[in-house]
């Protein structure tokens, strides 16, 4: 297959955790793909070019790149700040571009979360609201002041004027130490945020911690799990538009499984106990001083956020990690945070 005829990908955030193992499951089919990631780092170039992957420096902020590179791809993957309106425009312009130019709908996969999702429930309740991508009026109904809400939004609205065809991914909390060529070369960072964050904090005031009761529940995939989402999404969308919802029916959960936030505090602290790193077996709740210095505030670990990947399911999507592999994580992320500290 010629250069000229791949299919021609621009992916941000190709060093982050959730991108860096998108490329990673991409460039498995190396024929099938021209890949140019935007990076923020020159001593990368040479390594990403290494893999076959065309790497351009530049930052979310740089506005014309971002609209420059857009409008030279077939697929965007947008794999940084979901929360990102300056740089979802931008890409937009670009494909919008492309579209005005070769008369082509290109697509655009957007990372967004199910943090969407949330509530102000402070650790203190269990909500029985639990939302499935394939029930888009319950969906429609966020009020746009929901964390994420707003781009996704703007994504959707794109899709609806028909120069671009839109997908919208939506992890819940990963976990996993990611394990991937990129991660090898030292290109990409291999952890997560919302259950280290939890670590270090607990790391820090020497003994587990809890928000609130620790009553409220999330969903959970595994890094790898999450890889293979996008490229179902991908496989999906490159088949054409009736293949798979697009637009406000092309919400995508990354979900295998839910857990109480609280149980994954008690493990911790038991851990972090057996450990010498904690005074005593069981988590003790967060002061609000404490929520605001290590999470800016309870919304962080204290929400509920249900969610089902029904429409993820249908197209194939398998996930293999189940619940177990969550609580069989924590030990590990432990291990690696206080190593890196003690470095």
């Amino acid at each position: 297959m010629s250069k000229s005829t791949r299919t021609h990908i621009f992916v941000t955030g190709a060093t982050g955790y959730i991108g860096g193992s998108v490329v990673s499951a991409l460039l498995t089919r190396p024929d099938t793909f021209q890949i140019t990631a935007l990076i923020r780092s020159p001593e990368k170039v040479a390594l990403f070019n290494s893999l076959g992957v065309t790497a351009v420096v530049g930052t979310n902020s740089d506005f014309d790149v971002l609209t420059s590179l857009a409008s030279e791809a077939d697929v965007v993957l947008s794999c940084a700040n979901a929360g990102d309106l300056h740089a979802a425009r931008a890409i937009l312009l670009g494909l919008k571009k492309r579209h005005e130019q070769t008369r082509a709908v290109p697509i655009l996969i957007h990372t967004s979360g199910t943090g969407v999702l949330i509530d102000d429930a402070a650790g203190n309740y269990a909500t029985d609201k639990i939302y499935s991508d394939l029930d888009i009026p319950m969906i429609e109904s966020l009020p746009k002041t929901q964390r994420h809400r707003e781009v996704d939004l703007e994504i959707i609205a794109a899709d609806k004027q028909g120069y671009v065809r839109t997908y919208i991914i939506l992890p819940s909390t990963i976990y996993g130490i990611a394990n991937t060529p990129l991660v090898s070369l030292g290109i990409q960072n291999p952890y997560s945020k919302q259950i280290p964050a939890l670590i270090k904090a607990s790391l820090d005031r020497e003994q587990g911690g809890v928000v609130g009761k620790g009553l409220n529940q999330w969903p959970n995939v595994h890094i790898d799990d999450v890889a293979t989402l996008y490229t179902s999404v991908f496989n999906a969308a490159v088949k054409g538009p009736d293949e798979t919802g697009h637009g406000h029916e092309g919400y995508y959960f990354g979900e295998n499984g839910e857990h109480r936030v609280g149980e994954i505090s008690e493990i911790l602290a038991k851990l972090l106990y057996e450990m010498k790193l904690g005074e005593s077996p069981e988590p003790t709740v967060f002061t609000d001083e404490e929520l605001q210095r290590y999470f800016r505030g309870p919304r962080t670990l204290g929400t509920n956020s249900r969610a089902r990947a029904e429409r993820a399911k249908m197209i194939g999507w398998n996930p293999v990690h189940a619940i177990d592999s969550l609580w069989a994580s924590l030990k590990p992320e432990i291990e690696a945070i206080v190593k890196r500290q003690n470095a």
